[in-house]
């Protein structure tokens, strides 16, 4: 009978031990909560802890670093357009007793950062330009000539290509207003980060952004195809050019050869001519014949005309 019931006291005793011990690893914290209310500040520190048993039980966080990841919103602009928005953030637990006390669990946090975080970012774009909140820096945006590097921007568009860029303005300033916010209401949670993991136009906005990405190619396009009609221009033109040059070279070549030929014939019939004066009259006369006679020529001559010396019939 004494031994069961020292049996039964060292299985209590050990039963109460082990519910007086908990652990927590490199990730955890913890809030010892007793009748519903926290007891002491938060427990951070990994290793082995004690608590009351039966009365006291342990809440545990999250150490590491959580992800707020919003849904994509349509938000009006200051100049009056629409936009697709859709952000993240990074935040973490720092003070488990607080968080404990305003927002019970990571679930109501959650929640709780889509009210705050979505209001910020709405706010925050509200108050900026479309142009302000697409680009991410103030470089001047120009479009250049590709053979005279000159400028060319229309005077229309001359405000939305020296726009200044603010979207790392607008993300600091959402960090800076949530974290403000945060800290007002004394939630625990440390904002690490917040951006705009994406930024779409509305269909409207993205119809007028595409036609003048396709007139904006069509000017250049355009421009190409000027400057290769003056190029072929001025290459025909150089063809012609030196078309005539080859032609005129040619006939000047054609006359020098023909005065050449001309004059050795000349001289040839000038030899005839001086060792037979009578076979070369006879020679010239047979070439008029041949260049003045045919089928239908008709002369009314004497019949003593010198013409037809050599026609005639010889008595």
């Amino acid at each position: 009978m004494k031994q069961t019931i020292l049996l039964i006291s060292a299985i209590i005793i050990l039963v109460v031990g082990m519910s007086s011990i908990y652990t927590l690893n490199e990730v955890e914290q913890a809030v010892v909560i007793q009748f519903g209310k926290p007891v002491g500040g938060a427990v951070t520190d990994a290793g082995i802890h004690f608590k009351i048993p039966i009365i006291q039980n342990v809440i545990k966080f999250d150490k590491r670093i959580l992800e707020w990841d919003g849904s994509a919103n349509e938000i009006p602009t200051l100049d009056n357009k629409y936009i697709f928005i859709d952000a993240f953030a990074r935040w973490r637990i720092s003070d488990a007793l607080q968080f404990y006390k305003s927002a019970k669990n990571e679930m109501l946090a959650q929640s709780r950062l889509d009210d705050i975080l979505d209001g910020a970012v709405r706010d925050e774009i509200a108050n900026r330009t479309m142009v302000e909140i697409v680009r991410s820096s103030d470089r001047v945006m120009v479009v250049q000539d590709v053979e005279s590097s000159s400028v060319n921007v229309e005077e229309n568009d001359a405000d939305d290509y020296s726009a200044k860029g603010a979207r790392l303005a607008i993300i600091e300033s959402i960090l800076n207003s949530v974290s403000k916010r945060l800290l007002e209401l004394n939630m625990g949670i440390e904002i690490l980060d917040v951006q705009l993991k994406r930024i779409n136009y509305t269909r409207q906005v993205q119809e007028q952004v595409f036609n003048r990405m396709i007139s904006g190619q069509n000017q250049i396009a355009e421009k190409y195809r000027a400057q290769g009609q003056g190029k072929k221009q001025e290459i025909l033109g150089m063809q012609v050019q030196r078309k005539k040059e080859i032609i005129s070279g040619a006939y000047l070549e054609s006359q020098q050869i023909k005065g050449e030929a001309d004059a050795n014939a000349t001289r040839i019939y000038a030899e005839a001519y001086g060792k037979s004066p009578e076979f070369y009259n006879f020679i010239k006369t047979l070439e008029t014949y041949s260049n003045t006679l045919d089928s239908s020529t008709q002369f009314i001559l004497s019949s003593d005309n010198h013409y037809l010396k050599y026609l005639g019939n010889k008595k």
